[in-house]
């Protein structure tokens, strides 16, 4: 009886917590939501303004946004939603390859790699930001979709989660696969990527995130206002005329649309993906 009576207790303790700590997570996001509605003047009235005033909530900013510059938002977003696309393809396909590659094959310098692997998981990403400059400008990639993409096509976080949960699948599919005749790639490609698709949910989504989210490299990269994506271009937002608030919060909302999306096609896929792939290895 004490023992479910504590059980219970911690239970409820457990649920305040969680449920105070994301109260705490989710006031951004309201604040950027309701104020995404309110105008300039009034989103920083009374300093952290969270309040839902009808009276004074239109939808005015987001008509702001569209026709800004001549509707310049919707060339960002496309912007954003090609290099998300193109590089999230990319990542998974090399990622998942060169981390199942690790898991399921014995050869010279395997460890070697994959102790490279782990190395750069603890390399900052902000100190390679020169070397990487100097490489996409010798290159001729500046102010193109290839200078962004390409730096993070094989991030080593990735590679890390696919080789960890590869080395979970027994190896004897492959051995049955090649009695019959099944090629290298063809055994990848049928029977070991279905089996690693909950992986793949998670990759997807943390992928995705973080190709749409991106900022600073996007932001160096690109030259031109035509070629900004969405964070980068909302900062041009920011004039030394004047912080055009309701824009940049209008926009924000927006940018997040696509992400939630991804997330609730992939949710199944990400829970299983990343509960299972956090206790193999």
């Amino acid at each position: 009886m004490k023992t479910r009576s504590r059980k219970r207790l911690i239970s409820i303790i457990t649920f305040v917590v969680l449920l105070i700590v994301g109260i705490i997570i989710l006031i951004p996001f309201w604040f950027l939501l309701i104020s995404s509605f309110k105008s300039a003047k009034d989103i920083f009235s009374n300093g952290l303004n969270i309040h839902i005033d009808l009276a004074k909530m239109t939808f005015n900013n987001y008509g702001k946004l569209f026709t800004n510059e001549n509707g310049i938002f919707w060339v960002w977003f496309k912007n954003s939603a090609l290099i998300t696309i193109l590089q999230t393809v990319i990542v998974l396909a090399l990622s998942s390859m060169v981390g199942y590659g690790l898991a399921q094959y014995k050869f010279k310098g395997r460890n070697f790699i994959f102790a490279l692997v782990l190395i750069m998981l603890m390399v900052p990403g902000d100190i390679l930001l020169i070397p990487l400059y100097k490489e996409m400008t010798s290159l001729g990639l500046m102010d193109t979709y290839a200078g962004v993409i390409l730096p993070g096509i094989v991030p080593p976080a990735t590679v890390f989660f696919f080789r960890q949960y590869a080395i979970g699948i027994p190896n004897d599919f492959a051995e049955a696969a090649r009695l019959d005749g099944a090629g290298e790639f063809r055994i990848f490609l049928q029977i070991y990527t279905p089996m690693m698709k909950p992986a793949f949910g998670a990759m997807t989504i943390l992928t995705s995130m973080n190709a749409w989210n991106n900022f600073l490299w996007p932001l160096i990269v690109m030259k031109s206002d035509q070629n900004l994506v969405i964070p980068a271009g909302l900062l041009t937002a920011m004039t030394p005329y004047g912080n055009n608030y309701d824009i940049v919060f209008a926009g924000s909302v927006m940018s997040i649309i696509p992400i939630l999306i991804i997330f609730l096609l992939n949710q199944k896929s990400f829970i299983s993906g990343m509960t299972i792939g956090g206790v193999k290895g």
